[in-house]
C-alpha cells in the first residue's frame, strides 16, 4: 500500500519563541500538547514574517505546516487562508476564511472574504455578504475596511458614483487608526471621476496619517505634482561608478 510521504517543515528564524503571538492566538492553542503548541506557535510567526516580506511561498509553507499541526485552530485555519489569499487564491481562501468563522465563531474576516467574492468575480455574492447581519456585528476597524472592499466592488461594476458615496462619509469622519487607508480609497476614486485638486487634497491627508507606510500616497501625490523620484542608483554604470 502506498504511503504519503510527509513534507520536510520548514525552518523557524533564529530567536523566533512563538512567544510573539498574541495572548489570544496562545489560547487557541491550549487545547495543543505543549510542544505542539509551541512549535505552532513559532511557524505562525514566521507566516506574518514571510507575508510581511512579501515571501508568498514561503509564508505557505508555514501555515501549510501549522495546520497539519493544529487543524482545528482557528488562527491556524487563517494563516493558511492569509496565504492563499496573498497568493490570489480566493477559492481557497475563502474555505479557510469559512472553517475560522465556523470554529470561532467570528466574523471579523468578513471583508476579506467580501474580496475574495470580488476576486473571484462574484460581484452579487460579494455585495450579499457585505450586507449580511454578520457584517453588522463588525468592529468599527473593520467596518472601515469593509466600506473600502465594497467601494472597489462598486467600481468594478461600473457605479463609480456609489463607490464614492460610500467613502465620503467615512472620510469626513473623525480621524482613526485607519483613517489612512480611507482617504486613499476615497482620494483615488474621486481622482477616476477627474477631480484632481480633491483627490491631491485626500492622498495628502493619507500621506500624513500613515504613519506605518500601508499605502503609497506619498508617491501618488509626488505623480499628481508632476515630480518624477530618480533613484540614485540609476546613474550609476555597470561598474558601479556614479
Amino acid at each position: 500500500m502506498p504511503t504519503t510521504t510527509r513534507k520536510p517543515e520548514p525552518a523557524i528564524e533564529e530567536g523566533i519563541t512563538g512567544k510573539e503571538l498574541d495572548r489570544e492566538v496562545w489560547t487557541q492553542l491550549r487545547t495543543l500538547s505543549k510542544e505542539n503548541a509551541e512549535g505552532v506557535a513559532q511557524h505562525l510567526v514566521m507566516v506574518a514574517i514571510r507575508l510581511a516580506e512579501d515571501d508568498i511561498d514561503g509564508a505557505m509553507a508555514h501555515a501549510e505546516t501549522v495546520v497539519r499541526r493544529a487543524g482545528r485552530v482557528p488562527a491556524a485555519r487563517e494563516a493558511l487562508g492569509m496565504a492563499a489569499y496573498r497568493q490570489g487564491d480566493f477559492t481557497r481562501a475563502l474555505t479557510e476564511f469559512r472553517t475560522v468563522r465556523r470554529l470561532s465563531g467570528s466574523s471579523h474576516l468578513l471583508p476579506l472574504m467580501v474580496d475574495a467574492e470580488r476576486g473571484l468575480g462574484r460581484h452579487d455574492r460579494a455585495l450579499e455578504l457585505a450586507t449580511s447581519s454578520e457584517a453588522a456585528q463588525l468592529s468599527a476597524a473593520e467596518q472601515a475596511e469593509l466600506t473600502i472592499v465594497v467601494a472597489g466592488v462598486r467600481r468594478d461594476l461600473g457605479q463609480l458614483d456609489a463607490a464614492i458615496v460610500s467613502l465620503e462619509k467615512a472620510a469626513y469622519s473623525p480621524p482613526r487608526p485607519w483613517s489612512a487607508r480611507i482617504y486613499y480609497a476615497y482620494a483615488d476614486a474621486i481622482l477616476v471621476r477627474g477631480d484632481e485638486e480633491g483627490a491631491r487634497k485626500w492622498f495628502a491627508m493619507a500621506s500624513a496619517a500613515d504613519t506605518e507606510f500601508e499605502t503609497d500616497a506619498a508617491e501618488r501625490l509626488d505623480e499628481l505634482d508632476g515630480i518624477i523620484v530618480v533613484d540614485d542608483d540609476d546613474d550609476e554604470d555597470e561598474d558601479g561608478r556614479g
